[in-house]
């Protein structure tokens, strides 16, 4: 039994969160950053996504490219990196040892984000702001 959170990001440039519960979330094991997944799959009839990324269960962010679970790299200016020094200036040409996710989603995934690349027939519901 796996639960995901999809933050899923519309071509309006909002996103959505959505709770994903098995079976739909058993669909996402094994697939990789970058891959296309129907929507069909994951309760969503009639629309297309693309994996964009993610988090583990610690909030270590996914990174295309590596193979392993969790390891530690020697990165710049990149996915989960900021570019500033401690004392907050920008630096440039700064590299940091960093603990980063591999790019397939495993049990130890919490989050994952998700592209729309073709609308279904329903939108989806935002959330209203509150006016006070």
């Amino acid at each position: 039994m796996t639960d995901f959170k999809a933050v899923i990001g519309t071509k309006q440039g909002k996103s959505v969160q959505k709770e994903l519960k098995s079976p739909e979330a058993d669909n996402l094991l094994k697939k990789r950053i970058g891959e296309k997944i129907s929507g069909e799959e994951l309760g969503f009839p009639g629309y297309e996504f693309e994996i964009t990324g993610g988090s583990d269960k610690s909030g270590f962010p996914m990174r295309k490219g590596i193979q392993q679970a969790r390891k530690k790299v020697l990165i710049g200016k990149s996915v989960g990196f900021c570019g500033l020094d401690r004392n907050g200036k920008k630096q440039p040409g700064l590299l940091k040892r960093r603990t980063i996710c591999g790019e397939m989603i495993t049990k130890i995934i919490h989050q994952v984000n998700l592209k729309v690349l073709k609308d279904g027939p329903t939108p989806f519901e935002f959330p209203e702001k509150k006016k006070e």
